[in-house]
């Protein structure tokens, strides 16, 4: 009787310790984040230059997360996305009247996350809150390849967004952000109707009169390599 009382003893410790691990498990901090997006993407220039969803594209792509703190993130992102316009209905006059184009461009960029509420599973001594928005800003590059000609350009991404920890290690988030290149050729698609390329001959300098994009996207993203580990022992 002793010796079972002993072996039940035993398998109550270790199942409560089990319990204890896998609770804290999900208490863990995590290093890094990676995931998917998937959304819309829309071009401001010369054929659009005051709606947030005319002409929307769709965009998808990858992004990873690497978390310095609960508040601080630096991520780095590679997207694919379609923009497209029209100088139809435009209260501007072209020369050579209406354009209409239409292209893929790929981004790759890095910016800096910052949460308003330190972001985390909820549980803890840090009093982490399951959900946060956030504001960034960073660096980046855009590339567009033909029909017309290839453009590669610098951009400047900014923007805002929310994430939710729908489970210990899986993140949703939603983003909105504005990309500002240092081209003006992203609206260019035909060799035979460039106009939209400084259509009245008029030269301008740093980022007047430059291209642009947004990106209005859903993610999920995934913990990898935790902090710090509780020894058992």
């Amino acid at each position: 009787m002793a010796v079972k009382r002993a072996l039940h003893l035993f398998l109550a410790s270790a199942m409560l310790m089990c319990f204890a691990g896998n609770a804290h498990a999900d208490n863990l901090e995590y290093r890094y984040e990676v995931g998917v997006m998937a959304g819309g993407s829309s071009y401001y220039g010369d054929a659009n230059y005051n709606s947030l969803i005319n002409n929307m594209n769709i965009m998808g792509g990858l992004l990873g997360r690497y978390n310095i703190n609960p508040r601080m993130v630096v991520k780095a992102n590679l997207a694919f996305a379609g923009i497209s316009g029209s100088t139809a209905g435009n209260d501007n006059r072209f020369p050579g009247g209406d354009v209409e184009f239409s292209r893929m461009l790929c981004d790759l960029g890095a910016q800096f996350e910052y949460n308003f509420f330190a972001y985390g599973d909820g549980t803890g001594y840090k009093s982490t809150r399951r959900f946060t928005p956030y504001v960034f800003a960073g660096l980046g590059c855009t590339y567009a390849p033909s029909p017309a000609e290839h453009v590669f350009a610098m951009n400047i991404p900014m923007g805002v967004g929310v994430k939710y920890k729908i489970a210990p290690r899986i993140n949703l988030g939603c983003e909105l952000s504005f990309r500002f290149t240092t081209s003006d050729k992203l609206d260019v698609t035909k060799e035979t109707a460039p106009i939209l390329d400084d259509p009245y001959g008029i030269k301008s300098g740093a980022m007047k009169n430059r291209d642009s994009y947004s990106f209005l996207t859903i993610s999920v993203t995934y913990d990898l390599s935790p902090k710090y580990r509780e020894c058992n022992n």
